[in-house]
């Protein structure tokens, strides 16, 4: 009889849960902007929440980090057997020993101040010694060399911009702790400048300001770690959780992931290209011939802003260098693309044509002009490609063996594809036109 009641009561708490395992109606009608403008708006909406006290977090695991065998989830190691409520620290000695209250966004940090001190975004259940051994550090990439801490490692960042000591998760929950940080960011973006100097790991980290919020390094790997690990169903469950149960507010960046592009991934853009004279231009058809470009990229502070030059395949061959000097034309017209970016990927371009020994240059669309959304997809995936001044040439949606499940050669710039009978898993949907090709990752 206990075992058929305690069933009963489960099936019940699954549909109760169940009823509130989806966004609200109109919770995010207000986050229509991007950027800064996007991150502000989205801190209007959550910053309301309700906060609880940092011991009332041992009760909340129970509906927000438990597993379905009814263990709890621990991002640090994942492979230790902790039981709810009986294995929470206390001592420990080892690895696997009990778990405790992991501020992943180091409290010190933060002064230890409230609310950010008990917020359960950002703190999660994990092993009590990789817990300790983490300390404050930053999270970054560690080389092999690194000390191995559960399933974590422990030593020098290897991430380029930074060479201290870092903590560096497995790659399972990169994801998570990158939209955790960038939760972080917006909830307390009326704060966060002024948390650079209260401890020197987070200085390592944090910016000083409101807006990027992040150290270029940082915000790099950041993104890096948020595309590498799509929005898991754990991320999903535990958002979903936490909403209904504890703080009554969302990470939106789980609920829309194609966020964390829209607020801090600003594109840096080609605005123009100069060419040296339009009089050399006819030495170009020779092998000794060359052609001298510059680009002008914007905006002006681009993060580790660079500019490299690709010859457009299908147009006459050519020898180009990065510094824009084009050489040895020696199949007839050639077209050059100039490539902005910031050190994490490509954000903007223009096409240089040298035909008939004139050359022209034409704007040409980037990835931040095309939005598509949910991600993860429910039932309908839409894609608006409505801020761009041409449509791909064909779009699909292939899955990871690159079998092509959806193909369509765009005439309207929104499309609304229907997924309800596409499987779980990871998926690509791919963009192309006649000088580029762009591939997202996609989660169904």
């Amino acid at each position: 009889m206990k075992i058929k009641h305690f069933t009963l009561f489960a099936t019940l708490l699954f549909v109760v849960e169940a009823i509130f395992a989806q966004i609200p109606a109109g919770y995010y009608n207000t986050a229509t902007g991007t950027g800064a403008a996007l991150k502000t708006q989205l801190y209007n909406i959550i910053k309301g929440h309700t906060s609880v006290s940092y011991d009332q977090l041992w009760t909340s695991y129970y509906t927000t980090d438990r597993k379905a065998d009814g263990k709890i989830w621990d991002i640090y190691t994942d492979n230790c057997v902790f039981t709810y409520s009986s294995s929470q620290c206390g001592n420990y000695n080892n690895v696997c020993d009990c778990y405790n209250r992991e501020h992943s966004f180091p409290k010190s940090w933060f002064n230890d101040a409230s609310p950010m001190v008990s917020d359960i975004f950002h703190i999660y259940p994990t092993d009590g010694k990789v817990n300790g051994m983490r300390s404050n550090f930053p999270y970054g990439n560690v080389a092999a060399s690194g000390t191995a801490w559960g399933n974590g490692k422990l030593g020098a960042c290897v991430f380029p911009g930074y060479s201290g000591t870092v903590f560096e998760p497995s790659n399972e929950y990169k994801g998570d702790l990158a939209r955790t940080y960038f939760y972080m960011a917006t909830r307390y973006e009326n704060v966060i400048a002024g948390w650079e100097n209260n401890d020197a790991n987070g200085d390592a980290m944090l910016d000083g300001n409101s807006y990027p919020c992040f150290e270029p390094w940082a915000l790099a790997l950041l993104i890096s770690w948020h595309e590498l690990d799509p929005v898991s169903q754990k991320e999903i469950d535990r958002n979903n959780a936490i909403y209904s149960s504890v703080q009554h507010n969302r990470n939106p960046y789980i609920d829309h992931p194609e966020w964390v592009s829209a607020v801090w991934r600003a594109p840096v853009a080609v605005t123009s290209v100069v060419v040296n004279s339009a009089g050399d231009v006819t030495s170009i058809a020779t092998p000794a011939g060359t052609l001298q470009m510059s680009a002008t990229v914007a905006p002006a502070n681009a993060t580790n802003q660079n500019v490299t030059w690709l010859t457009i395949p299908g147009t006459g061959s050519a020898n180009i260098t990065n510094t824009g000097l084009l050489t040895a034309v020696t199949n007839g017209d050639v077209t050059v693309k100039a490539t902005a970016n910031d050190g994490s990927g490509v954000f903007g371009t223009k096409i240089i044509t040298i035909s008939n020994q004139v050359v022209s240059v034409d704007s040409y669309q980037n990835s931040s002009n095309i939005s598509f959304y949910p991600n993860p997809v429910e039932n309908t995936l839409t894609i608006d490609m409505s801020a761009t001044s041409s449509l791909p040439s064909l779009v699909w949606i292939s899955d990871v063996t690159g079998k092509i499940i959806f193909q369509t050669a765009p005439t309207a710039s929104k499309l609304d594809i229907d997924m309800t009978n596409v499987n779980k898993g990871i998926y690509f949907l791919n963009l192309n036109s006649a000088q580029n090709k762009i591939t997202y990752k996609l989660v169904r």
